[in-house]
């Protein structure tokens, strides 16, 4: 399957048959079965059919992953290996990935219900060049010496922290894992990555990938499980130094409380959205601003912490732009995510589904529903939701202050610059904004004003991986992606060394 646009529904479909499900956890190297036995089934939820069995870890297994890791860091292998040798194992390991695209796209889009286009040509290739990028950077840190005096210097070096505790979500696995896992081990560190049980495929085949590209066993292990089991004990544990975690905010809050219960680790945190998109009057293409708009949302079903949900629209365009975007929301007719000419996947699960649908219910009462708002082909037994448009919507009402984390837009006026920055700004989250105008001194200043993590000028939520990605306020605190991540996951320590004066 060289070429996404050359492959055809029906090969996809006999590719998904053949599809081998790997669901045991890997610890110390190996795949294992949970302790106790137990399983949980994984869904499609494209057709609610179950793809296999995955291992229910739980605080032993979160222990025995631990053990493995710590072992793994004080051995040395990895921790205090030539950071060249690291370049050369991340960097096959990137090779790996993009050698086995075809699979892991597959498996991604079984197991969430994505669109296979995007599996093949965005979140399987970001995976590996996430890889490629830190793996490339792990000969190059360099530390610092400072001259105290004219008989000593201090040095100050960058130490990996130990073993790291990676907690990710459902929405983009891979990438995810990625974002947390390649830079942690680019510095030497041990890994323990939790997925989401609803998404644990593409985590468990990396393990196998990463120790074919050289990997020692131990460094890396994946522990599928449940939050309140598996997340919870990766939080508690004592023997891990710090936790990388994506996901909602109550959750995220949860795993600040269980670093204070346990050994003070530090958490980092990247947690929920409820990104502005604003267009002023004097932008210069709307209807480029409205399909960015339309794709800011509903591209990944709206299950993007950053999704521009709230669009602010000038009330001197209002009526024209509603139009434009409308139009542009036609494109994203949700369909069978094997096939390449759908405009949307499905929603994760039944029970996400029926959370977007009572914030649907809710908008009907809030606000003039003006495109899709129902559930769509449930004679598949998937779980889908048409690309969903509220307008003239109370910015202090539920749709609009709430992470609805799905297909739903809310429209809100405004008047002024001064009026469309405060709107935006009153929002518990703070991880993106859009802004879409042609005044450059505007763009600027909005730059400035606005309260997120990441500022889009005439265009929407664009992401690189040279530049930090991260919000303010309750979506968090620390940054995924650039060289600055690599911070997250190290210790400085300062060494004085005093020689002695001359003898003369």
């Amino acid at each position: 399957m060289a070429d996404i646009t050359d492959t055809i529904r029906d090969e996809w479909k006999a590719a998904a048959q053949k599809a081998s499900i790997e669901g045991r956890a890997f610890i110390g190297g190996r795949y294992i079965d949970a302790a106790d036995g137990d399983s949980f089934d994984c869904i499609n939820p494209a057709t609610g059919r179950v793809l296999g069995k995955i291992a229910s870890c739980k605080s032993t297994d979160i222990d025995l992953a631990v053990r493995s890791a710590r072992r793994a860091f004080d051995g040395g292998a990895w921790s205090c290996c030539d950071p060249s040798e690291r370049r050369k194992v991340l960097i096959r390991l990137a090779d790996l990935i993009e050698a086995a695209r075809d699979e892991l796209a597959l498996l991604e889009t079984l197991d969430t219900g994505k669109l296979i286009r995007d599996s093949v040509t965005l979140d399987i290739p970001s995976s590996a060049a996430v890889f490629r990028f830190y793996g490339e950077a792990c000969d190059k840190l360099l530390h610092e010496v400072v001259p105290v005096g004219p008989y000593a210097f201090a040095s100050i070096t960058k130490e990996p922290v130990g073993v790291v505790g990676a907690v990710i979500p459902w929405n983009f696995p891979l990438k995810m894992a990625a974002w947390k896992c390649a830079p942690a081990l680019a510095v030497g560190n041990s890994v323990v990555l939790k997925p989401a049980e609803q998404s644990p495929l593409t985590a468990l085949k990396l393990a196998q990938l990463a120790v074919e590209a050289g990997v020692p066993e131990g460094v890396f292990n994946v522990v599928p499980g449940f939050g309140p089991e598996a997340g919870a004990a990766i939080g508690l544990h004592s023997g891990i130094d710090c936790v990388g975690f994506t996901g909602s905010t109550e959750i995220g809050k949860r795993f600040l409380a269980y670093a204070g219960q346990s050994n003070m680790k530090r958490v980092w945190l990247e947690c929920g959205g409820k990104s502005a998109c604003i267009v002023f009057p004097d932008a210069k293409n709307l209807e480029a601003a409205a399909k960015a708009a339309a794709l800011g949302i509903f591209f990944n079903q709206g299950e993007v912490c950053s999704a521009t949900s709230r669009l602010f629209v000038h009330r001197d365009l209002l009526d024209d732009f509603t139009t434009l975007l409308v139009e542009a929301s036609n494109s994203f007719k949700p369909g069978d995510p094997l096939e390449v000419s759908s405009g949307m996947g499905s929603m994760i699960s039944e029970e996400q589904t029926t959370r977007v649908m009572s914030y649907i219910e809710k908008g009907k009462e809030e606000a003039d529903l003006i495109a899709g708002g129902s559930r769509v082909l449930q004679e598949t037994g998937g779980y889908f939701i048409e690309p969903t448009i509220f307008r003239n919507v109370d910015p202090r009402s539920v749709i609009a202050c709430e992470e609805i984390f799905g297909p739903v837009l809310s429209i809100i006026p405004f008047g002024s610059e001064s009026e469309a920055v405060e709107l935006a700004n009153a929002s518990i989250y703070g991880l993106g904004a859009s802004v879409w105008t042609g005044d450059l001194d505007r763009a600027f200043r909005l730059s400035r004003r606005l309260h997120a993590g990441s500022i889009s000028i005439n265009a929407v939520d664009h992401v690189d991986l040279r530049t930090p990605f991260g919000g303010v306020k309750q979506s968090g605190n620390g940054r995924d992606l650039s060289l600055h991540a690599l911070d997250k996951y190290c210790d400085l320590k300062t060494t004085w060394m005093a020689v002695q004066g001359s003898a003369a």
